[in-house]
């Protein structure tokens, strides 16, 4: 690497005055304030022409590389979302669970945000990235150090060159040392730029973390209120075959009823059974899964259960017309990636400042004296001051390279982008979709259940009364058993598509949000 630099070296001058020196300082002021600075000897003739030359060479370089273009992402979204409504409820951005009035998901909710494990580390990683913003706002203000030293050296006396006299040297130095880049081409203040949009991006991945935890806290709740109220219609159903196989087997005995009939309840009852097991595995299970992201420790989790209030109702509210697209881009998710690409352009201008010249100012103030008593007297002040301008020619390329590089960042970021964008519209497609059917399968189901409830009715009235055999009343006890557990998997599901949409959305709504026709 070739550097061209320019130095205040103390040039010997007769006179600040000289003939054809300080051209370009035309007025009075001008003059005095030159012959007071430090830096009068770069005002020379030669010198001063030399530095002009340098700097407009180093700018003439910097113009030789081609750079990229910076791109602003702008989605094309329609105006507003299909509706299942013209009513609804408001559903709020923040804390949009609690549409749901359940204290205890509530509860729960607020137990996940405050222990769970992601979260602790989602807030480790943006006090990371808020030091990493003040270690780049630092590199824009200058550095000033304090240096203190004390040496003793002797000279050999026998020496090629020997010393004269006393050959026992004593130094002490004690000085303030400033040393200070000048941003002019914006390198520093778009570093900065780069480490905020970076701490913004962090902070919205711990939003995005939030908000997939209250709502996994949601799914899971759902799926154990839902669990629990289906082992107890298990256990219902159980107590209703126990019932009947006995039953039949007093019909069996008194002769009234075949081995037939009675071999059929039992097989009945071992279903139920069966069912009744799994039920229980299953509501273990998800209880594990669910206290795992409440945060809770080992102990706690075998001595322990999760507190429920039964199967809340299921009234979800329902999405109104006229609700705006652009709320999806309010989504964390959506704003982190958005914030990563402008955190990328900035770090692409800030790789196109190095193309340009850096110029740096370095000064000490301080004394220096043989002996230590001597230090701070009079006529032991030193002082030293430095500008100098570094402007790379060849490198083989570096730069263009690291130009292109960040360039291409910037293209993965803004693709990166435009693809969630897309994704998240198919999520909100998706969970409107879900919502809509998710509140018709629940009403059909409901319908079903009462329907097999009636026919169970019926096959038991015919068979008290000769008409049918016991098959039949078992074919129904069956059906009625099988849809009342699908009725509250579909009421779990009606619950669980709410969080569904808000978790699509990044949020809830208003009524304020409503563009109305």
């Amino acid at each position: 690497m070739f550097e061209l630099r320019l130095r205040d070296a103390r040039h010997k001058v007769a006179s600040p005055f000289a003939k054809g020196g300080w051209r370009g300082i035309s007025t009075a002021p001008q003059v005095a304030q030159a012959a007071k600075s430090p830096l009068a000897p770069l005002f020379q003739r030669g010198e001063y022409r030399l530095g002009v030359m340098q700097i407009l060479f180093a700018l003439t370089l910097a113009g030789c590389v081609q750079l990229p273009e910076l791109k602003q992402p702008a989605p094309d979204l329609p105006k507003s979302w299909p509706a299942t409504t013209e009513k609804s409820t408001d559903l709020a951005a923040a804390d949009w669970w609690t549409v749901y009035a359940n204290p205890t998901l509530d509860s729960l909710i607020a137990e996940a945000l405050a222990n769970n494990s992601d979260i602790r580390l989602a807030a480790a990683r943006i006090e990371e990235a808020r030091g990493a913003v003040g270690l780049a706002d630092a590199d824009r203000y200058p550095g000033l150090n304090v240096q203190a030293s004390s040496a003793r050296t002797k000279v050999s006396e026998r020496g090629v060159n020997p010393v004269p006299g006393d050959t026992i040297n004593n130094s002490n130095k004690a000085s303030f040392l400033a040393a200070y880049e000048l941003d002019l081409w914006g390198r520093y203040r778009n570093a900065s730029e780069a480490a905020r949009a970076d701490l913004l991006a962090t902070q919205y991945a711990a939003q995005v973390i939030r908000a997939s935890l209250a709502a996994n806290v949601a799914r899971a709740y759902f799926s154990l209120t839902t669990l629990d109220a289906q082992r107890r219609v298990a256990e219902q159903t159980l107590g209703n075959r126990r019932e009947a196989v006995n039953l039949q087997r007093l019909r069996l005995e008194g002769g009234m009823a075949g081995e037939l009939e009675l071999r059929q309840a039992e097989a009945e009852l071992a279903g139920v059974e069966v069912s009744l097991a799994q039920l229980t595995r299953q509501v273990r299970q998800q209880e594990l899964a669910l206290v795992v992201m409440l945060g809770w420790e080992p102990r706690r989790i075998s001595d322990e259960v999760v507190a429920r209030s039964g199967t809340p109702d299921a009234n979800p509210p329902a999405v109104p017309a006229g609700l705006p697209a652009d709320l999806l881009l309010r989504r964390p998710d959506l704003r982190q990636a958005e914030q990563n690409l402008l955190a990328a352009q900035a770090r692409m201008r800030e790789t196109r400042a190095a193309i340009f010249p850096d110029l740096a100012l370095t000064a000490y103030l301080g004394s220096e004296s043989k002996g230590l008593s001597d230090l701070f007297s009079g006529g032991a002040g030193v002082w030293g001051l430095t500008a100098s301008v570094v402007q790379t020619v060849f490198n083989a390329g570096r730069t263009e390279a690291a130009v292109k590089a960040t360039a291409a960042r910037q293209e993965q970021l803004l693709a990166s982008y435009e693809k969630g964008v897309r994704n998240a519209f198919r999520e909100v497609l998706d969970a409107l979709v879900s919502h809509r059917q998710a509140r018709e399968t629940a009403e059909a189901e409901a319908r079903r259940m009462a329907a097999f409830g009636k026919a169970a009715e019926l096959a038991a009235l015919r068979h008290d009364n000769g008409m049918t055999s016991y098959l039949e009343v078992l074919d129904a006890q069956r059906n009625l058993f099988q849809a009342q557990v699908n009725n509250l998997d579909a009421r779990r599901a009606q619950l669980a598509a709410v969080a569904d949409l808000a978790l699509a959305l990044g949020g809830g709504w208003r009524e304020a949000d409503v563009v109305k026709p």
